[in-house]
């Protein structure tokens, strides 16, 4: 159980917010209103602020951007 600390203690979570509305030549505004996601909720996952990750954000975001792999929007990092 230990180890299993560690990795969570060492590891962080990056939602690559930025990154895709800028692929997408998109506002974070207009991610907002397509995904239907509150834009205080967006940006909070934008800046890393938000602890806890709301799955269903998640989909709406793939949904709305048609992205299949889900590391193009999360992946785990070094801290």
């Amino acid at each position: 159980m230990k180890g299993l600390i560690n990795l969570f203690t060492e590891k962080k979570l990056v939602i690559h917010i930025h990154e895709l509305t800028q692929k997408h030549n998109m506002s974070l505004r207009e991610l907002s209103r397509q995904a239907d996601i509150d834009i205080a909720r967006l940006s909070e996952l934008a800046s890393g602020k938000r602890q806890r990750v709301n799955i269903e954000y998640i989909v709406r975001i793939a949904e709305t951007l048609n992205i299949t792999d889900i590391r193009e929007i999360l992946t785990i990092e070094e801290k």
